[in-house]
């Protein structure tokens, strides 16, 4: 006879996270035989209500879709619109880019590692109950999240929501003396952030070694921020106006959240995937730190997530740091004529590559616009992960040991905006053999 045991949990919110949806799991004889991830957040209509807009107003209103990392939208939505334009970008203008992309990389990783990432790691409820038995680290890494908010505001006027970018380069450029002292914080950091590289790698990580497609930008001559071909660890290299012939998204029954493949399987974008493909672009001082770790990369333990984001923390700052100490101010204006066309631009925000398309008529009105933002291509990979890594888990424990490492291993992932995943229910299916 087949014996059949459903356990329902009731999770009324998953903390340190974004989003709703839940977590059905069908266990048969101690083993995952099904995982659903259902996400049923209504649409946004993003790209819906762009269309019709002027293309000045696309930079702001992209950055709107998330208030964590609204430079990446910002910056890919504007290089596609230079595309379209033909407006070549001044060197001055790439270089200060990249720097408020490093601001949106500090703030984004350090908020991550200390008040999302860290507690599971450690065994607390929340970022409170951590800062209570780590209150330096946890300092520590709230004084480098407000460097990187600082950085994002000295080019978009705030640090949330910036409003500083425009097509062809900036409202507003610094002063030499705003730069000066803000390179003074970011060299007062760049120890703390040292520090926090090898307390990362000293937390007591899962060992789960999976094997895993990376994809991620990749640039010749720099550690890949805002320009690149797209990369994976199986020899792929295109432009960015060639992604739709590799990567598709695909609708799945169980969720309102598309699932992107690469050539029909999932694939990891992120801070891993970065370093795992782009390793010998880091500077020489994050990658000696690294090797002080004992960590290897190319890594397929997809927990040295963490250690990735502290390395990008610091290899940040590095870099902020030599291009503010060396840039010229001096720009001229940007005459900027609207064309039709297509345009395309992919970066990497602080969770993974952002792709963007924008189809604009003569008047540079936007005809259309599709947005792929990189919570929903790790999607698929967060379901391989979970089924892979639940499968070594020991499933004769109880339901709810099993929902706070699941809860840990989406955590993991960094999930961010209205595709992501909090919990509102946790159903596990128990299917025991013939008795």
């Amino acid at each position: 006879m087949t014996q059949k045991k459903d356990v329902k949990i009731h999770v009324p919110v998953l903390a340190r996270v974004e989003g709703e949806g839940a977590l059905e799991l069908d266990i048969e004889n101690s083993q995952v035989a099904s995982v659903k991830l259902r996400i049923f957040e209504p649409p946004r209509f993003f790209e819906k209500f762009l269309e019709g807009r002027d293309y000045n107003e696309v930079i702001d209103t992209v950055a709107r879709i998330c208030g964590i990392c609204p430079v990446a939208y910002q910056m890919s939505a504007v290089h596609a619109i230079e595309h379209i334009f033909d407006i070549p970008v001044h060197p001055t203008v790439r270089a200060l880019r990249r720097v408020m992309y490093c601001g949106e990389w500090l703030e984004s990783h350090g908020l991550h590692i200390h008040l999302l990432a860290a507690p599971d790691f450690l065994g607390f409820a929340n970022a409170i109950e951590l800062g209570a038995a780590y209150p330096e680290e946890v300092k520590r890494g709230l004084r480098l999240q407000h460097v990187g908010n600082k950085l994002i505001k000295l080019f978009g006027g705030r640090s949330v929501h910036p409003v500083g970018v425009r097509v062809g380069g900036f409202y507003r450029l610094p002063t030499r003396s705003e730069c000066d002292a803000m390179v003074s914080e970011l060299k007062a950091a760049v120890e703390e952030c040292a520090q926090l590289v090898l307390w990362t790698a000293s937390l007591p990580l899962p060992e789960d070694e999976q094997e895993f497609t990376s994809v991620a930008l990749q640039h010749p001559e720099e550690y890949a921020m805002n320009e690149g071909n797209i990369v994976s660890s199986l020899g792929l290299s295109v432009p960015a106006d060639q992604y739709q012939n590799h990567f598709e998204e695909i609708q799945v029954p169980h969720s309102t959240a598309f699932h992107s493949h690469l050539h029909g399987k999932p694939y990891l974008v992120g801070p891993l995937a970065r370093v795992n493909l782009n390793w010998d672009s880091l500077h020489e001082p994050v990658q000696q730190l690294l090797q002080k770790t004992a960590i290897d990369f190319p890594s397929k333990n997809v927990f040295h997530s963490v250690i990735a984001r502290a390395a990008e923390m610091y290899y940040a700052l590095l870099e902020a740091i030599a291009i503010l100490e060396s840039i010229d101010l001096e720009l001229s204006p940007v005459n900027v004529t609207p064309k039709s066309g297509v345009g395309y631009a992919c970066t990497e925000a602080p969770r993974g590559i952002l792709w963007h398309r924008y189809e604009m008529d003569q008047h540079g009105h936007v005809i259309k616009a599709t947005i792929v933002p990189p919570t929903s291509q790790n999607q698929a990979r967060i379901e391989d992960d979970l089924r892979n890594a639940l499968n070594k888990f020991d499933l004769t424990k109880s339901d709810e040991d099993i929902r706070l490492h699941a809860e840990t291993i989406i955590r993991n992932y960094d999930p961010c905006i209205s595709c992501s995943t909090h919990f509102l229910n946790l159903t596990v299916n128990r299917k025991c053999g013939e008795s």
